[in-house]
């Protein structure tokens, strides 16, 4: 066949339904939408060519599965938020000629662009940008991509003063097509894909904030200004992620902890966490619940060092895969360690005293571990981003035939404790190998599809992160939804093939030989110290009964009530129930204002009549309402609510 038959020659696309059209080679994804329907061709945004987005308008040549990207679809955000991105930067180069554009991707829930200019910005800046983006927006002008020459365009950009565009095309590989979009008579340097024209972004925007950044990231190079922004389907999406914000806000735990006299950070220890009285005992009572859950799956705890010689981390990997994360100390000229970041070198140490058998396996090891990160200044977050932190860590060492059972079992009980912990929705995504990694192939395709069969047995959906697994092996994580609706990633379950190879772990095997174990990395809550941060925020402060550091205070409302106040809080001790005494003079309205900004559950409010008639009058968090009950039948209500869930005491005297 000639070359000019057959590029004359159809191809073949799969639509989602699974129907085939054939169309002439060249045809675009605007024109079978067009041959599907009026109302497709209206709505469509984009298409994904065999699961990549690209332009409507891209000439299709050769046979694909080829998907119709509307407002509705789940990747319309990130179109909306690019474009957005666009004319955020061309309203800028209108309302402050000479201003550079840098770099300005779609972020999640909104966008970003970086710009160079030597005045700075203010929040008084941002209204005026948000109106001129909506005239760009009303002019509606279509989005053309254009092929450039790498050399006329690095003389475009640099003839207009943009040495940053011209210093990306440059560092582009010599393989790459250089791109340009024009929107009008504005164009910049993109990739793609866009919308059909500036018009389909719409009006649900708005410019969030200002922030500063470095070019490229590196603070060798010149300071950028950054704009924030936010852009959502429509009006209703944007409000309700504007209230979402107020929310934030409101819940934020780096306030609520210190209103709850929970915990401070100062400049001296940055990156570590002053926890203060209230704030450890919240801490104990989670890793009591913790250890609870653990023990009855059968699981023994353990402790490893802090300091570690640079040999282990340079045998198990973490000194070449992570070294520029971790702190190092030169004891003298031979030696030198490192503070542990994560506990998995020391748990192999302590599963290779002495020869194992399949008979000992699986080997369930914990640890509440002290680790230290050197994460940037900048990425430092209250106690939600720390350098120092506790990890709920723990490894399983397994036979192969065990891998299945052992995390479909590790998953039931992780689900467990996020009930109990109050977080019923649960996302689940599998991150797999990265392009830096230790082992083979093989391996990796073991592991990854191990963790795949564990979450089909427990009827688990799950998003998949090709490139995001650790560098020995691929981890399933477990996202929380939070009263608000926002995600946070905290448990894991990795599993890990290659370090039990480094390190030198066996199993004597039924056959006599030895065998390499499997060990599963897993962390129910991750760093204690995050897990704490979201919880304040996911209940507002307002934790329940068996969390909270304080959960009743005795509060007279006469001084006269003093003696039988303090019989009341004495009873609610004994039974276990952690309780503060309130006997100041004032008033009741008082008290109850100040003990309901600490966000104490309960407040046992006694006066003469309870004295007289030995009750208790309970007022609960938020209500107006109080419950009179007698002084014995309040401890046992009490008592009976403070219960762990893991457990029939309550959380104090699990200590």
């Amino acid at each position: 066949m000639s070359a000019a038959v057959a590029d004359a020659a159809p191809i073949a696309l799969t639509l989602p339904d699974g129907s085939v059209r054939t169309v002439a080679r060249g045809t675009t994804a605007a024109a079978v939408a067009a041959s599907i329907g009026a109302g497709l061709a209206k709505a469509a945004l984009a298409a994904k060519l065999d699961g990549r987005m690209v332009d409507l308008s891209l000439p299709i040549e050769a046979d694909a599965r080829l998907e119709i990207v509307t407002r509705k679809s789940v990747e319309a955000l990130e179109l909306i938020r690019h474009d957005a991105a666009h004319v955020m930067a061309e309203a800028v180069q209108e309302l402050y000629p000479g201003t550079q554009v840098t770099i300005g991707p779609s972020i999640e829930n909104g966008f970003y662009y970086d710009f160079w200019r030597a005045e700075p910005f203010t929040p008084d800046d941002l209204p005026k940008i948000e109106a001129k983006m909506k005239e760009i927006v009303a002019r509606d002008a279509v989005f053309v991509r254009e092929v450039w020459e790498r050399d006329a365009a690095i003389a475009f950009f640099e003839a207009r003063g943009e040495r940053f565009k011209a210093e990306l095309i440059r560092d582009l590989p010599g393989t790459e097509t250089i791109t340009v979009y024009r929107q009008g008579q504005w164009l910049d340097l993109c990739r793609g894909p866009h919308m059909p024209s500036v018009g389909r972004i719409g009006t649900a925007f708005k410019l969030m904030k200002l922030a500063g950044a470095y070019w490229r990231g590196d603070a060798k190079n010149p300071q950028l200004q950054r704009i924030y922004g936010t852009a959502w389907r429509d009006e209703k999406e944007l409000e309700a992620h504007l209230h979402m914000l107020e929310e934030a806000e409101k819940r934020d735990h780096r306030r609520l902890g210190r209103e709850m006299g929970l915990f401070h950070l100062q400049e001296e220890a940055a990156g570590s966490v002053f926890w203060h009285p209230k704030g450890w005992t919240l801490v104990r009572t989670l890793e009591t619940y913790v250890r609870t859950r653990l023990a009855s799956a059968g699981y023994v705890e353990v402790k490893t060092p802090q300091l570690v010689d640079r040999s282990l981390f340079v045998a198990s990997g973490h000194w070449e895969m992570y070294g520029d994360n971790m702190y190092k100390i030169q004891v003298d000229e031979e030696r030198q360690f490192g503070v542990k970041p994560m506990n998995c070198p020391g748990h192999v140490q302590i599963y290779r005293q002495g020869i194992k058998s399949y008979r000992d396996l699986p080997l369930r090891i914990a640890e509440f571990g002290a680790c230290h990160r050197n994460e940037p200044s900048g990425a430092l977050h209250g106690i939600m981003r720390v350098r120092a932190f506790t990890q709920d860590d723990a490894h399983i060492f397994c036979t192969p035939e065990q891998v299945t059972t052992e995390a479909i079992d590790y998953i039931r009980l992780q689900l467990a404790v996020y009930e109990d912990l109050g977080f019923t929705n649960v996302k689940y995504k599998l991150a797999l190998r990265p392009d830096v990694r230790a082992g083979t192939d093989a391996v990796w395709d073991r592991a990854e599809q191990g963790l795949r069969d564990a979450m089909a047995a427990c009827g688990l959906q799950w998003e998949e992160l090709p490139g995001e697994g650790a560098f020995y092996g691929p981890k399933i994580e477990f996202h929380l939804t939070d009263a608000i609706g926002r995600g946070w990633q905290c448990g894991t379950l990795q599993m890990d093939f290659v370090l039990p190879e480094r390190l030198d772990a066996t199993y004597v095997a039924e056959d006599g030989q030895k065998h390499r174990p499997v060990m599963l990395h897993r962390a129910m809550l991750g760093s204690i110290e995050r897990f704490v941060g979201v919880m304040i925020e996911h209940y507002a402060g307002r934790l329940p009964l068996w969390l909270a550091p304080v959960q009743t205070v005795v509060a007279t409302i006469t001084s006269d009530a003093e003696p039988y106040a303090r019989e009341v809080a004495n009873a609610l001790a004994k039974a276990g129930i952690r309780t503060d005494l309130d006997v100041r003079n004032e008033k009741i309205n008082l008290k109850v204002r100040e003990h309901s900004l600490t966000k104490t559950p309960a407040i046992v409010v006694v006066g003469r009549r309870e004295a007289e008639e030995r009750t208790v009058a309970i007022r609960r968090l938020g209500g107006n309402d109080q419950e009179v009950l007698a002084l014995d039948a309040a401890v046992a209500h009490l008592m009976h609510e403070g219960r762990s869930p893991a457990g029939h005491l309550p959380p104090q005297m699990l200590f």
